[in-house]
């Protein structure tokens, strides 16, 4: 008998896949606020692309106190980022940032999969 045929193999130990957004450090900071200041005990925050607004999909986050099956958990040092498993395509490569001036505050997208928005920044197409 062959004695490279009694070899036991090695198990196969798969590399972590790289999470699918990039969340900045403000933003970090802005879901932990979030999640401490949430009105039930919260796991994280669900990002999700539901249809509405004049491009076709805007960026809509919730509290959560669970993932739902299907849901792409993102660790940050704020807390979890659940991805909503339906909105994951559009958002791959993406960039979430918490930007504040006088003005506005709010949570800011540098998406590559977005080939236009609306004229006001709520909404983008893909």
């Amino acid at each position: 008998m062959d004695a490279l045929a009694e070899a036991p193999t090695a198990p196969r130990v798969r590399r972590p896949r790289p999470a699918p957004i990039t969340v900045t450090a403000n933003a970090a900071a802005r879901i932990a606020d979030l999640i401490a200041k949430a009105p039930e005990a919260a796991a994280g925050v669900r990002l999700t692309t539901p249809k509405r607004g004049c491009s076709g999909l805007a960026y809509s986050l919730t509290y959560v106190t669970e993932a739902k099956p299907g849901d792409e958990a993102v660790a940050t040092p704020g807390g979890t980022l659940f991805i909503d498993g339906g909105s994951l395509m559009y958002l791959i490569g993406s960039e979430m940032d918490w930007a504040e001036d006088d003005f506005a505050a709010g949570f800011v997208f540098n998406n590559p999969n977005a080939k236009g928005q609306c004229g006001c920044g709520e909404s983008f197409t893909v």
